[in-house]
């Protein structure tokens, strides 16, 4: 393992790896994990992946579980890059469609949490918590319970109904809160300490972002180390946006791809908009998104704890932010599935939509290419298509 600290993502202040840790203990801010690349580079080249499985952990010399653990995983990650047959051109651009449904528990959020459980399991974690609007409790519960380990999660009671069973056939013990995904937060904020709970949420500890950042290895090496022209993302919390930018710095400091970077695109909902808003008035942080609402469970997300993280990242890629309606979402949802042969999630039919709109404006250009994300399957928001 070349995993040699945390560091904070705000202040600096290096944290040690070696115990459970949430946020910066100086100024409460996400933790990074520093890997030591240029040893890891040594031991992992670009060339010796192919031979590898097809999982994230694939890039074990990068992923931070010490040699001696076994990870906690069900087969996540190597999902395909499939290359759209008709929607690409129609908006004439080179257009490739990341389908992490394919992940176990249906998600890109399994991602995160085979290497976030792997991690707490091998520092002692004995029951593990975390907010969820849907996907990432779904997770959570899978890799908790495929761990030993106790799993408690918050949902919005209006969560898709799917996703709340998911969770306890899974075996978590779920609580129903009235509210959004922060008052879900809130209430493990408040019970963590009393309860014994490590706390997983969102950029709330170090490691599931290691698992979203082999997102970016994946793309990379499976365009031939060649980065696309733009990424669009659809954003609650961030985890992706900010993990992928993670891992093509760590390519390009170990040598995988040039210094060329995608301009990256956050895709969020009309009705929970907090990274589209503070993009366009230049704020740094991103101030609460009052009385949120969108069928789009995963985008309801109205104040995250990485704003200023995303915001740089999508200010220094040359991208942007976009908001898409509802009712587009979901018309998206049948085009997708009717032209690609996906059923998307609303997530990831946001990002078709907001493509046609960066096409009409100029923002992507002709033969571009552009990688969009499928976050999730459609089939786990049957009553919200329905309705």
């Amino acid at each position: 393992m070349f995993l040699t600290h945390l560091e904070c993502s705000g202040c600096g202040k290096q944290h040690d790896w070696r115990r459970l840790q949430n946020l910066c203990a100086a100024c409460g801010k996400p933790l990074f994990a520093i890997v030591d690349l240029a040893s890891a580079g040594q031991e992992l080249t670009s060339g010796k992946l192919a031979a590898r499985e097809r999982s994230l952990w694939r890039y074990r010399e990068l992923l931070p579980l010490p040699k001696d653990a076994e990870p906690v995983s069900l087969g996540e990650g190597g999902t395909p890059l499939l290359p759209s047959k008709t929607l690409g051109p129609e908006l004439d651009v080179d257009l490739w469609i990341k389908d992490e449904s394919l992940n176990p528990t249906q998600s890109f959020k399994a991602r995160g949490m085979s290497v976030a459980v792997s991690m707490a399991k091998y520092l002692g974690a004995e029951k593990l918590a975390a907010p969820s609007a849907g996907n990432a409790g779904g997770a959570l519960a899978a890799y908790a319970a495929r761990a030993g380990i106790e799993a408690h999660i918050c949902m919005p009671r209006d969560t898709p109904r799917a996703n709340i069973i998911e969770c306890r056939e899974l075996g978590a013990h779920v609580t129903l809160i009235e509210g959004l995904i922060t008052d879900c937060g809130a209430e493990i904020s408040r019970r963590k300490e009393k309860e014994g709970w490590f706390d997983l949420s969102t950029l709330k500890e170090p490691y599931r972002i290691e698992g979203k950042k082999t997102l970016g290895y994946e793309i990379a090496e499976q365009l031939n180390w060649k980065l696309p022209d733009a990424i669009l993302y659809p954003t609650g919390g961030g985890t992706g946006l900010i993990g992928m930018s993670k891992a093509f710095a760590e390519m390009e400091e170990m040598g995988w791809i040039d210094n060329k970077r995608p301009r990256m695109l956050s895709v969020q909902a009309s009705g929970c908009a907090p990274i589209v808003r503070a993009f366009e008035s230049g704020d740094k942080f991103a101030a609460e998104f009052s009385n949120a609402h969108t069928v789009a469970s995963g985008l309801r997300v109205p104040k995250a704890i990485g704003d200023f993280l995303m915001l740089d990242i999508l200010r220094k890629s040359n991208g942007g932010a976009v908001a898409i309606d509802d009712d587009e979402m979901i018309r998206a949802v049948r085009e997708v599935g009717s032209k690609e042969g996906l059923f998307v999630a609303p997530e990831g039919a946001a990002c078709f939509v907001a493509l046609k709109k960066l096409r009409a404006c100029g923002k992507i250009d002709i033969d571009e290419r552009v990688v969009i994300f499928n976050t999730g399957s459609g089939i786990k928001y049957l009553d919200v298509i329905k309705s």
